[in-house]
C-alpha cells in the first residue's frame, strides 16, 4: 500500500517555524498528504556527543530540539496529519537528507535567513546544499512581515523547469486563504512581447495542474530594463512572492538566480523559492556534484 504524500518541514529557527509549518501545511492538504516534522541534533566527529549512541543523545542532549518540534506541533493545522522526528547526523544538511530519502517524500521546506557574505555561498551552506542534492521538490521561505490573511500571491515568470513547484505552492496558499494568484513577465529590451506570453501561458498551466482547487489568477506584463526593480515595486501590493529557482551560467552552476535573491532583500515581504527535483537530475546534477567535489565538499 503506497503512503499518503509528505511533505516535510526541518525546524531550526523557533521564530520561523510557525510559518513554514503552515506552509507545509497547505501544500500538505491539497495533496491529501502529511506534515513531517524533524529537527537535526548534529553529532560531528569532534562532538564531545561522539562518544554517545544516537538514542542517548535524542533522550539526553535534545532539549532545545525537542521543544522545538513540539512548539512546532502545536501550530500545526488541525486538518492535517502531523508526526515529528529527532534526526542525529554529522551535519543538519545531512540530517535533512536522510529524512527526506522516504519514497513518500514530495517536498521539503526549509528556512531562509537571510544574506551570506561569503560569495561562494548562495543562501547558506546548508540551504544551498539541500537545493543541490534533495531528492524532492524544495522550497525554501525567507519569513517577511506576514502574520494574518494572505489575500495576494505574486508569482514572477520567465520560463524554466521551476515554475512548475513555484505554481504548486502558490496555489495551494491560495487556496488556504481564498488568495489570488498573479502571474507575471518582464518585459525587456532583449525579450520580445511573444516569449513574455509564452510565459504567462506556461505559468497558467502550471497553476491549472497544481494539486488543489482552482483559484482566481491574474496575468500581466510588465516593462522595465530593470526585472529587480519592478518586482520589487510590484511586492508592496503583495502578501508572498513565489520564485521558481533559475540558473547562472558560470564556473559555479547555482540554482539560485540572482533576482530571486536581490529582490528578497530589498522587500519585507515573505519570498518563497521553489526548486523542481526533476530540474537537478542527469548531467545538472553531475556537474554540481563536481563542482563541489573540487571545493572540498559542503
Amino acid at each position: 500500500m503506497d503512503s499518503d504524500p509528505e511533505i516535510v518541514v526541518a525546524a531550526g529557527n523557533p521564530a520561523h517555524v510557525e510559518q513554514l509549518v503552515r506552509t507545509a501545511g497547505d501544500l500538505a492538504r491539497v495533496r491529501d498528504g502529511t506534515i513531517r516534522l524533524i529537527s537535526v541534533v548534529v553529532k560531528s566527529h569532534d562532538s564531545p556527543f561522539e562518544v554517545f549512541s544516537d538514542e542517548t543523545i535524542r533522550r539526553e542532549f535534545s532539549g532545545d530540539q525537542q521543544a522545538l518540534l513540539e512548539r512546532a506541533t502545536e501550530t500545526a493545522p488541525a486538518d492535517v496529519p502531523v508526526e515529528s522526528e529527532l534526526v542525529v547526523a554529522g551535519s543538519v544538511a545531512a540530517g535533512v537528507l536522510e529524512a527526506v530519502a522516504n519514497p513518500a517524500t514530495e517536498a521539503l521546506v526549509i528556512g531562509w535567513h537571510g544574506p551570506t557574505s561569503r560569495s561562494e555561498v548562495v543562501l547558506g551552506t546548508s540551504v544551498d546544499t539541500l537545493l543541490r542534492r534533495a531528492p524532492c521538490d524544495v522550497y525554501v521561505e525567507r519569513i517577511g512581515r506576514i502574520a494574518g490573511e494572505v489575500d495576494r500571491i505574486l508569482l514572477p515568470v520567465a520560463g524554466g523547469p521551476h515554475v512548475r513547484p513555484a505554481a504548486a505552492a502558490a496555489v495551494a496558499i491560495a487556496a488556504a486563504n481564498d488568495a489570488t494568484v498573479t502571474a507575471v513577465s518582464v518585459l525587456q529590451a532583449e525579450t520580445d512581447r511573444e516569449t513574455a506570453t509564452e510565459w504567462l501561458t506556461d505559468a497558467v498551466e502550471a497553476l491549472a495542474a497544481a494539486p488543489g482547487p482552482e483559484v482566481a489568477v491574474e496575468t500581466g506584463v510588465r516593462e522595465s530594463e530593470s526585472v529587480e526593480d519592478v518586482l520589487v515595486e510590484m511586492a508592496t501590493e503583495y502578501d508572498i512572492v513565489a520564485f521558481g529557482a533559475t540558473r547562472q551560467s558560470g564556473l559555479r552552476t547555482r540554482l539560485v538566480g540572482s533576482v530571486p535573491r536581490r529582490v528578497a532583500d530589498r522587500t519585507d515581504r515573505t519570498v518563497i523559492l521553489a526548486r523542481d527535483v526533476n530540474a537537478t537530475q542527469g548531467p545538472l546534477r553531475s556537474l554540481i556534484g563536481r563542482l563541489s567535489s573540487r571545493r572540498g565538499g559542503t
